[in-house]
């Protein structure tokens, strides 16, 4: 069942560059403009269930599992389509708008690409 899924519509200029730099971050239509450059502009879509370790994070045509889910994620991706992705494999969520998940190499996303948490 998918706790979540979307479409990238939109990607800042530098959004690539911090996909270099380990994470990228989601944002929803609705981003300041100061943080569009760096953001994965996103479709808020509705949560459907808990976002919790162990669960898959679809990108693109790629998948990684979650290893750790801050605190605010939820209510940060429901209301903002905001979120953080490190991938560091963290086991403890040291930022509260960050999910943690395995590395992924040579990683790239697209305008149409899908984004799920399965």
């Amino acid at each position: 069942m998918k706790t979540f899924s979307t479409k990238i519509i939109d990607i800042g200029t530098e959004a690539q560059d911090m996909i270099k730099a380990g994470f990228f971050i989601l944002f929803g239509e609705e981003v300041p403009a100061e943080l569009k450059d760096y953001c994965y502009i996103i479709k808020i879509n509705p949560i459907a269930g808990e976002i919790v370790p162990g669960k898959t994070l679809v990108l693109g045509q790629q998948k990684t599992i979650i290893t750790s889910v801050g605190v605010d994620v939820a209510a940060n991706l429901q209301n903002l389509g905001h979120v953080t992705i490190k991938f560091d494999g963290s086991t403890t969520a040291e930022l509260p708008g960050t999910i943690y998940v395995k590395k992924i190499n040579d990683f790239h996303l697209s305008i149409g690409d899908s984004i799920e948490i399965i």
